[in-house]
């Protein structure tokens, strides 16, 4: 057996604490005993459909124990997992299907309807018996009962996770077994994670970031508490419940906890065995600080910064999130960023470049996407001007970000803007980013905006400023407070409020500006 894979981590669980809770949901528990005799049965009925290594298996499906049980089974044969999340539709998933030829779905009864809308033509399997022709876990649990035994490789690939941003058509990047296992250790590491944890698995899992969860509890053979957020009420119910020490956010899940009535929130004190909160996925404000710490106030917060082609780049040290809240952090252990302008020199501090990252966590590459390979996958020898290649030692990958940061004096890094999302207005380039962050902290009674670049013969593109509140303000006010900060040529054309703004429908914490678009170049 690999020491570079997941399946290791449960066979050492087992070994050592089988009888100790590994997965609550609800009023349900299983210890690692039974998760291990679970993950072997689903595994060994799926070893016995007989596929090629390396096939694609699907899991669709709502949170819940037999969801890790599905995730941990593949993860224990040849198969590669494709975690869909359940808010794809049908098209979506038949999309996902196709791109990367999923042979096999696991999925629930209520999912199951929509496997058969797209007329999938592989296996399925569902948790729950369905009085249809589809094998079930309730079978696999009471028929398989022979030992089970796999060998697997830790440089082959485990996972293919795709995020259904903007383009509505994303590629699959692909993650080996040895990503996996490296993102448990390090995160455990600069977490400070224990063996008596209760991590909170209120993240779908899709992405990396979700699945970690996963991973990380068995890493430290901790408990994981699975919870799907939909009530800030029933989620503090699910923290002061399951006694959960570590809980990783999206800034979209502070915003949901802290939007309703505050006398709601339950007293600080009940949540004093926090310990760890983590974010990323998107900005923290200052107001989103504030409220975690009045809340858990024994917790100490870590802002974190991530890529779709390597696991983590950066993390923000807890004592700095009060000092430079905006910052995204330095390095997080065994990886190196540089930031580099357009002729590949390192840009000095506060010069805006790309963020090129060297090191751990980057993964295999994005699926059947020569061109997206191409673009973010590149030769250490891009760095020639900044790093000793001596030895000519070029056959190292580093990626190539797309990120625009700016690095300060101290070493602390920046985010400023995406490639693409850079307006290009009157010969200046201008990061919407930029504008979005002086409305966050100057402009608190503006809920949610985004700044868009529309396009303009005159002068490309012209700014335009869209906002939600409870109330409209005056344009003139909000003018008047970016001027202070902003450059004239920085300023929007157009300063536009909605009741509420369009989020991608897959990533509740993402604005969705190509529909903004659509609606406003109309």
């Amino acid at each position: 057996m690999s020491i570079n894979c997941i399946r290791m981590l449960l066979e050492e669980a087992v070994e050592t604490d089988s009888d100790k809770v590994a997965v609550i949901h609800d009023e349900n528990r299983i210890s690692y005993g039974e998760l291990f005799t679970k993950v072997n049965q689903v595994a060994c009925y799926l070893s016995e459909l007989d596929l090629p290594d390396n096939t694609r298996i699907g899991v669709y499906s709502s949170k819940g124990i037999d969801q890790v049980i599905a995730i941990l089974a593949i993860l224990s044969t040849n198969y590669v997992l494709v975690p869909l999340t359940r808010l794809l539709k049908p098209e979506q998933v038949e999309y996902i299907i196709n791109d990367c030829d999923i042979r096999c779905i696991i999925t629930d009864r209520i999912k199951l309807e929509s496997i058969e809308e797209i007329e999938f033509s592989g296996h399925t399997i569902s948790y729950e018996t369905s009085g249809k022709d589809v094998a079930s876990f309730d079978e696999i649990y009471k028929y398989y009962k022979t030992p089970y035994k796999c060998d697997v490789n830790g440089h082959n690939n485990a996972v293919i996770t795709y995020s259904f941003g903007l383009s509505g058509r994303p590629k699959g990047i692909v993650i080996s077994h040895r990503n996996l296992i490296d993102s448990a250790r390090v995160v455990s590491q600069y977490l400070n994670l224990r063996y008596d944890d209760v991590i909170s698995g209120i993240l779908i899992f899709n992405l990396d970031y979700g699945l970690n969860q996963i991973f990380c509890t068995l890493y430290n053979k901790a408990t994981l508490a699975l919870h799907r957020f939909i009530l800030a009420e029933d989620f503090f119910n699910h923290l002061i419940d399951d006694q959960v020490t570590v809980i990783p956010l999206m800034p979209v899940n502070i915003a949901q906890m802290f939007e309703d009535d505050v006398q709601r929130i339950p007293s600080a004190e009940l949540f004093d065995g926090v310990k760890t909160i983590t974010s990323s996925g998107g900005n923290v404000t200052a107001r989103m600080i504030d409220d975690c710490k009045r809340t858990f106030r024994n917790a100490e917060f870590y802002s974190m910064h991530g890529l779709t082609e390597a696991f983590r780049s950066t993390y923000l040290d807890p004592s700095q999130v009060k000092i430079r809240p905006n910052s995204i952090g330095k390095p997080i252990p065994d990886v190196e960023l540089y930031v580099l302008n357009e002729e590949g020199k390192e840009c000095a501090p506060r010069e805006v470049g790309e963020l090129i990252h060297r090191g751990g966590y980057i993964y295999r590459g994005f699926w059947n996407a020569p061109e997206q390979n191409a673009e973010r996958f590149k030769s250490v020898s891009i760095l020639k001007d900044v790093v000793n290649l001596e030895g000519q030692l070029c056959d190292e990958i580093v990626v190539a970000t797309g990120d625009y940061v700016y690095k300060d004096e101290e070493g602390y890094f920046y985010f400023v803007s995406r490639r693409d999302d850079m307006i290009k207005t009157r010969g200046f380039r201008v990061s919407p980013f930029e504008v979005e962050s002086v409305v966050r902290d100057n402009l608190p009674q503006i809920s949610q905006c985004a700044v868009l670049g529309i396009e303009n013969e005159a002068i490309e593109e012209e700014i335009v400023l869209v906002y939600s509140a409870p109330s409209e303000l005056s344009e003139k006010e909000i003018l008047f407070e970016l001027k202070s900060h902003l450059a004239s040529y920085m300023l929007p054309a157009r300063i536009v409020y909605k009741k509420s703004l369009p989020l991608v429908q897959s990533d509740k914490n993402q604005i969705n500006k190509e529909e903004l678009k659509r609606e406003l170049s109309a």
